[in-house]
């Protein structure tokens, strides 16, 4: 399968405080706020939303396309993809500037306070997928990235006739109603976490069901460590999560989830098979610091799915990869 995977290629700077946020924030005070955590340790990490997505993707035997643009400083990181699977010939060096970089600080409660520098990821609305030369693509993944890109990329895909899953998320704060309106009527599928959904509906002015019935083929809104929902069909899937067997860090379990899911549409499978694909994909991310922190085998995966679900038979196409 054919895929392209767009948005942010970063350096994840992640942090820890050793409390709670919600503890240091008074309600009457936030047209002022002013706060400083500190924090016990920091680590620099592979990143970004589009490489997590493709270094899933490439765990699941993938090789995914990695569209996008990075600094001078990329090139160790491009090794490293490239050893794990990711394809990166779509990814292009902007040689007078920096790849771009992503500060997080996750409290106790796993919630996370978070910067993004964009640094070369502004160029990306530079790349057209008009000037490509791979046919057929299958899918397209539209994940945060610069917003112009990400506008250019929903604009230029349903010109294209090109399907794309569509995941607005962290830039839903910087696109306009109507620019994320555009993205969501054209997409083949749409994913956000519950937060972002009700961000996107507030923005957008659309009712919950309107959003539910805008992409072609589904709707899907993740809620953590309560699973996820799948708009589909015309009906409900309500998909569980995979319990952790210990808990690391949130940073990338998203990325993880998406790459999950979208292998399980590419072998075939039914949407509540898909999503837990996702779901198991997610935990796997979270036991592990980092959105690029962990690694498994497809046949790892396989056996620890069966541990939780009966996909009857249904995974053995992984396991022939």
């Amino acid at each position: 399968m054919n895929i392209i995977v767009t948005g942010s290629i970063s350096y994840d700077y992640l942090m820890r405080f050793p409390g709670r946020f919600v503890e240091h924030i008074l309600p009457d005070q936030l047209h002022r706020i002013s706060l400083s955590f500190l924090v016990d340790d920091m680590r620099r990490q592979w990143g970004g939303c589009a490489a997590n997505i493709a270094y899933n993707l490439a765990l699941l035997g993938e090789r995914p396309y990695l569209m996008g643009t990075v600094g001078q400083d990329f090139s160790e990181y491009r090794q490293w993809l490239e050893a794990h699977g990711v394809d990166t010939t779509l990814t292009r060096e902007e040689p007078d500037l920096f790849t771009a970089s992503f500060f997080a600080n996750t409290d106790l409660d796993g919630n996370q306070i978070c910067s993004f520098y964009t640094g070369a990821m502004a160029r990306a609305r530079e790349l057209s997928f008009h000037t490509l030369n791979l046919h057929p693509v299958d899918l397209v993944v539209i994940s945060p990235n610069d917003p112009q890109a990400m506008i250019r990329y929903a604009a230029e895909c349903q010109e294209l006739g090109i399907p794309y899953l569509y995941d607005p998320s962290q830039q839903i704060i910087r696109l306009s109603g109507e620019e994320l309106r555009a993205g969501l009527f054209g997409c083949d599928l749409l994913v956000v976490n519950g937060y972002e959904f009700e961000m996107l509906r507030q923005k957008t002015g659309l009712s919950t069901e309107e959003i539910h019935a805008a992409p072609a083929r589904a709707c899907v809104v993740t809620y953590g460590a309560d699973g996820s929902h799948i708009w589909a069909d015309g009906r409900l899937y309500e998909i569980p999560a995979v319990p952790p067997r210990h808990v690391a860090d949130p940073t990338g379990v998203g990325d993880a989830y998406r790459a999950g899911l979208i292998k399980g549409l590419a072998l075939g499978l039914p949407w509540d098979l898909a999503g837990r694909m996702g779901s198991l994909a997610a935990t796997y991310a979270l036991e592990n610091p980092g959105g690029q922190g962990h690694f498994y085998t497809p046949a790892d995966f396989v056996r620890r799915f069966r541990d939780h679900f009966d996909d009857g038979g249904s995974l053995d196409g992984l396991l022939a990869e």
